[in-house]
C-alpha cells in the first residue's frame, strides 16, 4: 500500500523487485522510501553466495544484522562470523569489506549516508554500466552491503 506518505510492504517481495534494496537515494522522489540519508537493504543469499570483489574505499557507514543463517564479513584482518539471530557488525567509512553466506543466509543492512554512484554490475544484465553513472545521473545501488 502506499500514498503520499506511507508505504506498507513485505521486504521479501519488495527486496526481489529491487535486487534487495527498500529505501536510499535510488527510490523515485515522490516515493516515501527515497533518502539521501540513509539505505535499507533486506538480503537474501543462497548458501556460498560471495561478494567476489572487496568493497574499497568506502565512503559510508554500514551496520549489518543477521536475521537467519551464518554469515561472515571479511574486514581488514579479520573475519567476523554471525551466527545467532541479532548478531550484527559495524563498521565505518574507508573500511575495506567482502561477505560470504556459510548457509542460506538473511541479512538486514543499514548504511549511510546514501551515496550515488556505488553499483556492482549486475551479473543477469551483463550490458549494465558499473560505477560511477554520469554526473547528475541517479544509479543503482550495489546488489551487496
Amino acid at each position: 500500500m502506499q500514498d503520499d506518505d506511507v508505504y506498507v510492504g513485505n521486504a521479501g517481495k519488495d527486496a526481489a523487485l529491487d535486487r534487495g534494496w527498500l529505501l536510499g537515494h535510488f527510490k523515485e522522489p515522490d516515493d516515501p522510501r527515497h533518502s539521501t540519508d540513509v539505505e535499507i537493504k533486506w538480503g537474501v543469499h543462497p548458501p556460498g553466495d560471495e561478494r567476489a570483489h572487496w568493497v574499497t574505499g568506502e565512503r559510508r557507514t554500514a551496520l549489518l544484522v543477521l536475521i537467519s543463517g551464518r554469515f561472515r564479513v571479511e574486514l581488514p584482518g579479520r573475519s567476523v562470523l554471525l551466527e545467532q539471530q541479532g548478531d550484527y557488525v559495524v563498521w565505518g567509512r574507508g573500511v575495506d569489506h567482502s561477505w560470504y553466506a556459510e548457509t542460506e543466509s538473511v541479512v538486514l543492512t543499514v548504511r549511510w549516508p546514501s551515496v550515488a554512484g556505488y553499483r556492482v554490475p549486475d551479473p543477469a544484465d551483463p550490458l549494465a554500466p558499473a560505477d560511477p553513472p554520469a554526473p547528475g545521473n541517479a544509479s543503482v545501488p550495489a546488489a551487496d552491503g
